[in-house]
């Protein structure tokens, strides 16, 4: 722990010092009151980050005017983020002189020509570099609240050689993460909704994360507009982490199981089948597949498992249905559990990454932070017979944006 700490404070103190060098590389030759000015403003910035970082948790985000809370989050995040940049750029050309350095050291004897080389100035083409990608970053997290509810509908084709004929065709519509109480805009959300339906979805499923932490945050006008949410075969919903209440301090033990207890029955009162460590048969004529759904489990430390697989499938042999789809929020349970143990589910639907919100998410080339903690982390994954699909999500959370990855409203067709 401590080694860790100090390692996360070296690379915040080594950012901090290559971003000033730049700046007042960037301000040395301008006038006087141009200099003092630009470097007092960006010392405020800096300052005014730290504080919303160190205090984080003692800040009432959610009281806060959504307008002032998205664009400081925002701004913070692009400088922070900027920050790293510079000093990953910087950081080259400190390891660039210092290998020209050593190589002059010895090929140079005399110590004259070794200052000389030791004394290279910065480059500036690198200065430059950094202080425009430092640039990028603030003005493209500022930019990216623009995208947080820029619906973008995703369709899937998938073929199964277990699927019963009377199942072949079936329209599924996925969404997760919705995330109520980060939402600014009953109207976005209406028109997000809408786009979900406009996709005249056989069935409908929603993979955890309703709520950010508290069943409050569902007021009755987002339960009416969740609650037009309708398919034929229904609408069946699963608990992601942020549903049970972990990440904020209750008055009562009971206090948190009634918070539960009350977002469970939001979902039964939107006319959603939250499945619980259960599983339910679908039926098409004569043909069946089963649906299972299991509360949060995840493979990670610092995430939850309150899933529990065997109870989900308990009796399902003995029923014989030969195509299984499993509602698992967190992804990283499909490589820990279910490709080991539970070979005959051919489709497991998830969420919970957001493809953290930021990223490069193209047809040919896919990029976000969150792979160096998920191996799958948005769209579709395929391993033997069995398929993973991991939803992008419907809402955010923490940066109330989206740059590059935005959210999804996934339509899969199986065939």
């Amino acid at each position: 722990m401590k080694l860790r700490l100090f390692i996360i404070l070296s690379i915040i103190g080594l950012a901090e010092y290559y971003s000033f060098i730049v700046v007042r590389s960037s301000v040395r030759n301008l006038p006087s009151v141009w200099r003092i000015s630009l470097t007092t403003v960006y010392l405020l910035f800096t300052t005014i980050s730290w504080l919303g970082l160190i205090f984080f948790r003692q800040i009432n985000w959610a009281e806060m005017p959504h307008l002032l809370r998205n664009v400081y989050i925002s701004f913070v995040l692009g400088f922070v983020v900027g920050k790293i940049l510079v000093l990953l750029v910087m950081l080259v050309d400190d390891i660039r002189r210092l290998v020209t350095w050593l190589i002059a050291s010895l090929v140079y004897s005399n110590s004259a020509s070794s200052d000389a080389v030791g004394n290279i100035d910065r480059s500036l083409f690198m200065k430059r570099t950094a202080l425009v990608l430092g640039g990028l970053s603030l003005m493209g997290f500022t930019y990216g609240i623009r995208n947080r509810y820029n619906f973008r509908v995703r369709k899937v084709k998938l073929s199964f050689s277990s699927l019963p004929e009377a199942f072949k065709g079936l329209r599924i519509v996925q969404i997760s993460d919705i995330h109520t109480g980060s939402f600014d805009n009953h109207r976005a959300v209406e028109h997000g909704i809408q786009r979900a339906l406009d996709q005249k979805a056989d069935i409908i499923f929603f993979t955890g994360d309703l709520v950010n932490n508290h069943s409050i945050e569902v007021d009755a006008k987002y339960q009416e507009i969740y609650s037009r949410l309708k398919a034929p075969m229904g609408v069946y919903s699963t608990l992601g982490n942020h549903d049970y209440g972990d990440y904020v301090q209750w008055p009562s033990p009971q206090a948190k199981i009634d918070n539960l207890n009350n977002l469970k029955s939001i979902h039964a009162s939107m006319g959603w089948r939250l499945l619980m460590n259960e599983h339910v048969v679908l039926e098409r004529g004569a043909d069946k597949i089963a649906l299972i759904g299991i509360e949060n489990w995840s493979a990670k430390a610092n995430f939850p498992k309150y899933g529990d697989m065997g109870k989900a499938y308990r009796g399902l042999k003995e029923k014989n249905i030969p195509f299984k789809i499993l509602l698992s929020h967190d992804p990283s349970h499909w490589h820990a559990q279910v490709i080991p143990e539970y070979s005959d589910v051919q489709l497991t639907l998830s969420g919970h990454t957001h493809g953290m919100q930021f990223g490069v998410d193209s047809k040919w080339f896919k990029w976000s932070p969150v792979q160096y903690m998920y191996n799958e982390w948005a769209g579709l994954y395929t391993e033997g017979s069995q398929h993973l699909y991991v939803n992008r999500g419907f809402g955010f959370l923490g940066y109330p944006g989206r740059l590059g990855v935005l959210p999804e409203i996934t339509v899969f067709e199986l065939g």
